[in-house]
C-alpha cells in the first residue's frame, strides 16, 4: 500500500511504520500524477482534494490532519465513494489557550480589566466548546451564537448574531467556512456587522480567513470603528492582505492550532482512522516527550491581575514573537511572500499546552492561583 502525506504532518512516517510506503510531499505541490499509485491521502489544510487532484487515482481514502474540512470536496468524495475523514477537535485546546493568551494581551496593552467584560463565542463545537470551558476563569461573561446547534436542541442560552456583535466587548469566531447554504460563513463578519461592533470592542479570528471580510476589517480599524483586532487566519492565505497586518494589535501565520499537542493529536487521529478503514488492527502509537523546563516561577510585584497570568503564560508561549515572524515576512518582496508564509507554518518552534508546566506558587493569591489550575496549569509551593 502506498500513503501519500503532506510532509508537514507530525511523525507521521514513524507513526505509520509497518503499515506500508509512506511518501511525504509539500502540501501546495501535490498534483494528480503524485497520486497515480497512491491508496491513500493525508493532507493538512492547504491541499486542495477534489476531482483534479484525485481523478483516475486509486486513492480510496483521504483524511485530513485538522478540523477543518473546507479544502476537501467532500459531495464529490462521496459520490466517487473515497471516503474522508477529518481530525475533528484535535488542536480545540491549542486554539482556546491561543485565544486566552490574546485576550489577555489586550487587556495588559489597553489596561483593560477582563473581569464583568462580555466575551461573544461565535461557534460552540469543539474549538469554540474550548475557549467556553477557559474564558470564565479570566472573569469574562459569555455569550454564544450557532444556529446549528440550537436547531438541534442543544441547551443555550443562545444570543442572535447582530446581538451578540452589538453587545460584545470582545468576538472570538470558531466556525466552519460554509461558502453557501443556510449556514453560510463567507464574510459572516461584514461591513454591515463591523459597524454594529461596538467602537470599544475587539475581533479575534482564529477560525478561517473568509469568515471575515478582509477588506471591509481594513476599513473599519483605517475608520477607528472598532478598537482593534486578532488574526490568526486570512483570506487568500498565503498571500494575504499585507497592509491589514499593518492595521492589527496582533497577526500570526495560522498557527492557533499549532502546539505540539494539537498537531499530534491530528497524526494520532488520522492514523486510526487509516487503519479502521483497511482493517488493520490498532497498535499503540508514540507519545510527546515531557518539557524540559516546566517549572515557572512567576514575576513578582505584576500590576495587576491579568499582567500576573500574561507573564506567567510567557514563559510557557510568547504570541508576541509569532506576531514578529510574520510582519518580518511583510518586509520581503511580493514574490517571497506567500513562500516564507508557508515557511513559517512549516517551520514553527514547539509550543506546549499549559498542562505541561508547573507553576511555583508560594507568592501567589489564591484567587490567581485557582484561575491557573482552571487553565490548566499545575501550582505548588516549597
Amino acid at each position: 500500500m502506498l500513503i501519500v502525506a503532506d510532509e508537514n504532518i507530525p511523525r507521521i512516517r514513524e507513526c505509520l511504520e509497518g503499515v506500508g510506503e509512506v511518501r511525504l510531499m509539500h502540501g501546495r505541490q501535490m498534483t494528480n500524477a503524485d497520486l497515480s499509485n497512491a491508496n491513500a491521502l493525508l493532507v493538512r489544510s492547504i491541499t486542495r482534494v477534489d476531482r483534479e487532484l484525485l481523478r483516475n487515482t486509486p486513492v480510496r481514502f483521504v483524511a485530513t490532519a485538522t478540523i477543518g474540512t473546507d479544502h476537501l470536496d467532500k459531495v464529490w468524495l462521496e459520490e466517487t465513494g473515497i471516503q474522508w475523514r477529518s481530525a475533528a477537535g484535535c488542536n480545540a485546546r491549542s486554539v482556546a489557550e491561543y485565544i486566552t493568551t490574546a485576550l489577555l494581551e489586550l487587556a495588559v496593552r489597553h489596561e483593560l480589566p477582563l473581569r464583568g467584560k462580555t466575551l461573544g463565542i461565535i461557534g460552540r463545537g469543539n474549538t469554540g466548546g474550548g475557549v467556553e470551558a477557559l474564558a470564565p476563569a479570566l472573569g469574562l461573561k459569555l455569550v454564544f451564537n450557532d444556529p446549528p446547534l440550537e436547531r438541534k436542541g442543544t441547551e443555550g442560552p443562545w444570543t442572535g448574531l447582530d446581538d451578540l456583535v452589538a453587545a460584545s466587548d470582545f468576538i472570538t469566531c470558531h466556525v466552519p467556512l460554509n461558502r453557501t447554504g443556510p449556514d453560510q460563513t463567507l464574510h459572516l463578519i461584514d461591513r454591515r456587522r463591523l459597524q454594529r461592533m461596538k467602537p470599544e470592542a475587539f475581533l479575534i479570528n482564529a477560525s478561517r480567513g473568509p469568515v471575515v471580510d478582509n477588506a471591509a476589517l481594513l476599513t473599519a480599524l483605517d475608520d477607528s470603528a472598532i478598537a482593534g483586532t486578532v488574526l490568526d487566519v486570512w483570506e487568500n492565505e498565503p498571500h494575504i492582505m499585507w497592509p491589514l497586518l499593518d492595521r492589527v494589535e496582533i497577526g500570526t501565520p495560522h498557527i492557533a492550532g499549532y502546539s505540539a499537542e494539537g498537531k499530534f493529536n491530528g497524526t494520532l487521529m488520522v492514523v486510526r482512522a487509516l487503519r479502521e478503514h483497511f482493517q488493520l488492527p490498532q497498535r499503540e502509537l508514540p507519545s510527546l516527550p515531557p518539557v524540559d523546563k516546566g517549572v515557572i516561577n512567576p514575576a513578582v510585584g505584576a500590576a495587576s491581575r491579568e499582567e500576573t497570568l500574561l507573564s506567567i503564560m510567557r514563559q510557557t508561549w510568547n504570541i508576541n514573537k509569532d506576531d514578529d515572524r510574520l510582519r518580518t515576512v511583510a518586509q520581503k518582496t511580493e514574490q517571497q511572500r506567500g513562500s516564507d508564509f508557508d515557511r513559517l507554518r512549516r517551520e514553527y518552534p514547539v509550543r506546549r499546552e499549559f498542562s505541561n508546566y508547573s507553576v511555583r506558587a508560594n507568592q501567589l493569591d489564591e484567587s490567581i492561583v485557582k484561575t491557573l489550575k482552571t487553565l490548566g496549569f499545575k501550582c505548588f509551593q516549597d
